[in-house]
């Protein structure tokens, strides 16, 4: 396992969910981090528990809102006026609408567009240097299973949307690697957050977000020569996995 002292990580999307998550498992880990959210108010209360000033890694908090096509560039600046550098970014901020087919509206589609799609391709464009310069810069794209078929009739625009960021993804870990940055697409299945409360799936046989990064804080450790183009997490058999 390599060492991440001083290392800075950067998550959007880390006030509730699988990102407060993987925020808390990074933390802990020894990360310093770069928080970035639309709701600031939120992100300061679930970051409250590991912010302090006991001399742990800096815990820095931005506004961030995938919408907003200046958001990238200005937090990234911001991460690097406060932390110095760079060193994993964690595309984790989404939107999901279940709607069916004949449901589904070009503003809902254009919106998961946006921040499922275009956020992270803005993030990855602001970061990419600095990534670089890390000599071991490491790259997150929170994806989903949906990202990886589609299952019968179910959001057919929130799958489209996460179909294009996989393909941004595997586009951004070919181009990347010979700069020793390593990426990695995490693509769960159903797991118990604020977002899935709606979709009618018994809670009991969810993923637990702290469980998908726990798995995504050991990949983050390993070295360059051990890297995790996908991690697939479900709670039931999948035809692809």
């Amino acid at each position: 396992m390599r060492d991440i002292t001083g290392c800075v990580a950067m998550i959007s999307g880390a006030n509730r969910g699988i990102g407060e998550a993987i925020a808390a498992a990074l933390h802990a880990d020894g990360w310093a981090l770069s928080l970035g959210a639309r709701e600031p108010a939120s992100l300061e209360a679930s970051a409250a528990e590991y912010r302090t000033d006991d001399g742990g890694p800096a815990v820095s908090l931005h506004l961030y809102d995938a919408t907003d096509p200046e958001a990238a560039e200005r937090w990234t600046a911001e991460t690097i006026a406060a932390h110095g550098r760079i060193d994993c970014l964690v595309n984790n901020a989404g939107v999901a609408y279940p709607d069916a087919f004949e449901d589904l509206t070009e503003d809902t589609l254009d919106e998961m567009w946006e921040v499922n799609a275009k956020g992270p391709f803005r993030m990855l464009r602001a970061t990419l240097d600095h990534l670089r310069n890390s000599g071991e810069g490491r790259i997150v794209n929170v994806i989903s299973m949906s990202g990886k078929r589609v299952r019968g009739t179910f959001a057919p625009g929130y799958a489209m949307s996460k179909h294009a960021a996989m393909a941004l993804h595997h586009s951004v870990r070919h181009l990347t690697f010979p700069d020793g940055i390593r990426c990695t697409a995490v693509c769960p299945g159903y797991v118990q957050t604020d977002m899935t409360s709606g979709f009618g799936v018994d809670p009991s046989i969810m993923i637990q977000a702290d469980d998908l990064a726990q798995a995504l804080a050991t990949i983050l450790r390993l070295p360059n020569t051990a890297s995790v183009a996908e991690l697939l997490v479900s709670t039931e058999p999948e035809t692809i996995a």
